[in-house]
């Protein structure tokens, strides 16, 4: 059998266990109600509600029973219409009261025993009356439950699905990352072998295959420690520095306390590949990049800044490109309105990526 087959005879025998717990709560809860309001009926008329306890209790068994006969036709109908499942609940009533009725003179009888009662047709019919009622109340309440259980079914099944598209979502935008990157990383190794530095090309391809090592084992809807973050992206930093020796700086600058936080893996990483192609990659003049993180009530803030060469600081903002729109892409199917990620020039001569997203430990 195939795995989907499996998992859907899982979940079937999950929705029939649940219903059956469904069923004995309701009934626990109706019958319970019905004994009582029956000996409050049965106090007013002048009957001990002691003495008559056992001979409810027994009618209550025997109304169990055929209120079980009903329970199974209306579950083997329940695709019908409400309409139709309406007018079974009549039917099905008007051909079990009579039983119950019945039951109910026989218990009376067992206690006038050895009295013989003649029968009286027009108690017999109060009595009918009066469990068509509980029948039919029974009947209504168990196709409500019935509706209740589906909906509740739907709902879970919709969520499962929404859960995997999301996923699904993520996977996609988190890999995307990998091409992108690749095609910088191996365009600057490219550029050290046509610079004639086969030495500090062949650094980089070690310090690369480290990274990927690294950044391959991570979950792509996993959370990571934003220390462990910082880390990848320090390394990855170092790789493009094989590149820019005499251009690229970097500093980090996270409080100790927020080391602990959980952000999505590799969320940074567009934004540093980001600031170095507009910033040192488009510079002759020594740039530096900067990591911040901040908390802001009851969330986190990661800015990623890089200088930007003055002929260009007036110029139209660079296009963020699939990167910055993976980031946001990825923040909002992850955290909806609480997480956004917003890029532009600071007025200052920086160019300015800031990442918003709730605060969370582990």
């Amino acid at each position: 059998m195939s795995a989907d087959g499996q998992s859907a005879l899982t979940e079937d025998a999950d929705a029939r266990i649940e219903l059956r717990r469904m069923t004995r709560q309701l009934g626990v809860v109706y019958w319970a109600s019905v004994f009582l309001i029956a000996s409050l009926l049965w106090h007013f008329v002048g009957v001990d509600a002691w003495v008559s306890a056992p001979g409810k209790l027994v009618w209550i068994t025997a109304s169990i029973v055929i209120t079980f006969a009903i329970s199974a036709l209306l579950l083997r109908w329940r695709n019908l219409s409400f309409l139709h499942k309406a007018i079974l609940c009549f039917v099905l009533t008007l051909l079990c009261s009579p039983f119950s009725a019945s039951i109910d003179f026989l218990i009376a009888s067992w206690y006038l025993w050895p009295q013989k009662p003649a029968f009286a047709p027009r108690d017999f019919v109060y009595s009918l009356i009066e469990n068509s009622s509980f029948l039919f109340g029974w009947a209504c309440l168990y196709v409500a439950m019935l509706y209740s259980h589906e909906v509740r079914q739907q709902e879970q099944r919709l969520a499962a699905i929404r859960e995997e598209a999301l996923k699904a979502q993520m996977r996609a935008l988190r890999y995307q990352i990998n091409p992108h990157f690749l095609f910088n990383t191996f365009n600057s190794i490219a550029a050290l072998i046509e610079e004639g530095m086969p030495n500090e090309a062949k650094r980089m391809v070690v310090v690369l295959s480290e990274f990927l090592r690294t950044t391959l084992t991570l979950d792509p809807l996993s959370d990571v420690r934003l220390d462990r973050e910082l880390a990848l992206q320090q390394d990855y930093l170092a790789i493009e520095r094989e590149r820019f020796s005499d251009r690229l700086n970097f500093a980090v600058d996270v409080p100790i306390e927020l080391n602990g936080a959980l952000v999505p893996s590799l969320i940074l990483q567009p934004l540093v590949e980001n600031a170095i192609k507009h910033g040192v990659g488009q510079a002759s003049a020594p740039m530096l990049i900067r990591i911040e993180a901040a908390a802001m009530n009851e969330d986190l803030r990661l800015v990623v800044t890089n200088d930007v060469a003055p002929d260009r600081a007036t110029t139209e903002p660079p296009s963020t490109g699939i990167g910055l729109a993976n980031v946001n892409e990825r923040l909002a199917a992850r955290f909806g309105a609480r997480g956004r990620c917003t890029a532009g020039y600071d007025g200052q001569g920086k160019w300015e990526a800031v990442v918003e997203l709730p605060l969370r430990y582990e």
